[in-house]
């Protein structure tokens, strides 16, 4: 699955640049829209994060792609992949700037783990 986002002003540090924990939200955000899709009427809760390394810094105005993948299924967790790159018409200008695995776990109308399946 693809997805886009605009960074818009709101978006920025007091440096001027994009601020982390945004992106992590898009990111955890992008991971669960993919999980819902792929196993429809479950619910998911986030458990975790792979490494969060940023590659690049993000400017106001850019466009971002986010490309996720699913990466792993069990029994009651499912592990998708997240790469972020910078969108743009000229494939030299597409760096990617952030990639991690997100996990979520399948729950019941209680809040307890449950199959997936």
């Amino acid at each position: 699955m693809q997805n886009y986002q605009l960074v818009l002003t709101e978006h920025l540090n007091h440096y001027g640049y994009l601020f982390g924990g945004v992106l992590l939200k898009w990111v955890d955000e992008s991971a669960y829209i993919c999980a819902r899709l792929d196993h429809p009427g479950k619910s998911f809760v986030t458990v975790g994060m792979d490494k969060v390394s940023y590659k690049k810094r993000v400017e106001l105005g850019s466009i971002l792609l986010f490309n996720v993948e699913k990466e792993k299924i069990g029994k009651t967790s499912v592990t998708y992949r997240v790469a972020v790159n910078l969108a743009s018409a000229f494939p030299a200008d597409s760096a990617e700037i952030f990639s991690t695995l997100v996990t979520f776990v399948c729950i019941d109308k209680e809040g307890k783990k449950c199959p997936i399946e």
